[in-house]
């Protein structure tokens, strides 16, 4: 594997899978532009050493071949603006003739997209031939999609076997991935908090048990907090709960308590008599939720708790929200976990914010840039704390 950074790429063709999944609005205008932007710094040295640049990418889940829907043609006229004085040309095609041609005829300081992967079904099934073609069409391979480094699709993973060792690499994005996921869970500073949130312990059980042996405390927020108030005989009213994983749940609590690691539950909820923005809405305890009404978020016992803890931990990794913070009645309790995280960042602790909900509540309440590092990688960094070997990232690594 080359490193990126060291890489000269004058007159190089280099081939980069980037991740521009990207929202669209019914007008095809991109109304959140953080993973084409963060991956920037890569195209622009390559650009600035000399070098020419083919980008690959999914959009959306097509079902049926191209569609205009998920065209990667609607990210042309933003992806100029964010190069600004760069040539940008698009190919109607990732593989074939049109793509061979325009490839071939691409200028050193000049970018060219293919279009969607996806409109193959090849793609997501990993097939050799697919990624043979994709491979022939520049010099060097860079993967700076973490997105999708779990995936074991044709342009992530198997495209890497058709490059030799020094002709492969990560690009800056996944190399800043890498790292902060590896310190956080090979070099954790103690005392090391995890918050764990969102709806279901089924979604984050993989995550929690690969924790329990390096965290010094987690942190459980979010609907999944109510299975494990339920598993203990308490009463939650309507709120949500898994009932086949109160077992589990349970054994977690036992494993933890053996390992010496702090498990925090929120001790009260803000709680509604329906899962609405125009809910009626009271405080309890989590663990006294009278019928006919549910928790959707942390209370504010459970919010000074739990910022007690943040506040004193030296590496903090945030995966999901404590609430519904969509509705602003229940966005309270994910504002002030986020507030607490920026501010045990700016006194010295490393933060690592993934996971789609928590992402977009740092960057809802702007403050990205006041914590360590936010993940691009959803479902990517979840497999990669679950313990997982992620497929796009053991391609590159491998000779």
């Amino acid at each position: 594997m080359a490193i990126f950074s060291e890489y000269n790429f004058s007159n190089a063709k280099a081939l980069i899978r980037v991740d521009f999944n990207v929202p669209l609005n019914e007008n095809f205008e991109i109304t959140d532009d953080t993973r084409m932007a963060a991956t920037m710094p890569t195209i622009k040295k390559i650009l600035a050493d000399g070098g020419s640049v083919i980008l690959m990418s999914h959009l959306g889940r097509p079902k049926d071949g191209p569609t205009d829907k998920y065209s990667l043609k609607h990210l042309v006229s933003h992806l100029k603006t964010l190069l600004g004085d760069v040539k940008v040309e698009f190919a109607n095609d990732c593989i074939g003739q049109e793509a061979i041609d325009k490839a071939a005829a691409l200028q050193n300081g000049e970018v060219l997209l293919l279009e969607n992967l996806r409109f193959y079904k090849e793609e997501e099934k990993g097939d050799t031939a697919f990624a043979e073609k994709l491979s022939k069409l520049g010099d060097v391979y860079v993967n700076d999609a973490f997105g999708t480094a779990h995936r074991a699709h044709a342009s992530t993973a198997v495209i890497a076997d058709y490059f030799p060792a020094d002709k492969k690499m990560f690009g800056l994005l996944m190399e800043a991935e890498v790292i902060s996921a590896e310190k956080v869970l090979h070099s954790a500073e103690k005392p090391f908090t995890a918050i764990i949130g969102g709806a279901k312990v089924s979604d984050k059980i993989l995550i929690i048990e690969n924790l329990l042996n390096r965290a010094t405390d987690i942190i459980i927020g979010g609907g999944m907090a109510y299975t494990f108030w339920k598993a203990q005989g308490k009463i939650i009213g309507n709120s949500l709960c898994e009932d086949d994983r109160m077992p589990l749940a349970l054994e977690i609590l036992a494993k933890a308590k053996s390992l010496g690691v702090n498990i925090h539950l929120p001790m009260d909820s803000t709680i509604a008599d329906k899962f609405a923005a125009d809910a009626q809405t009271t405080n309890c305890e989590s663990y006294g939720i009278p019928s006919g009404w549910m928790g959707l978020d942390i209370g504010q016992k459970a919010v000074a708790d739990f910022r007690e803890v943040i506040l004193k931990s030296k590496t903090i990794l945030w995966n999901g929200p404590m609430g519904v913070f969509e509705m602003e009645k229940f966005q309270n309790g994910t504002k002030s976990i986020a507030l607490a995280v920026a501010e045990a960042t700016s006194k010295g602790a490393f933060s690592l914010v993934g996971g789609g909900d928590s992402v977009a509540a740092v960057n809802m309440f702007h403050l990205a840039d006041k914590v360590s590092y936010v993940s691009t990688g959803g479902g990517a960094m979840l497999e990669y704390f679950e313990g997982k070997e992620l497929p796009g990232i053991a391609a590159v690594k491998k000779g």
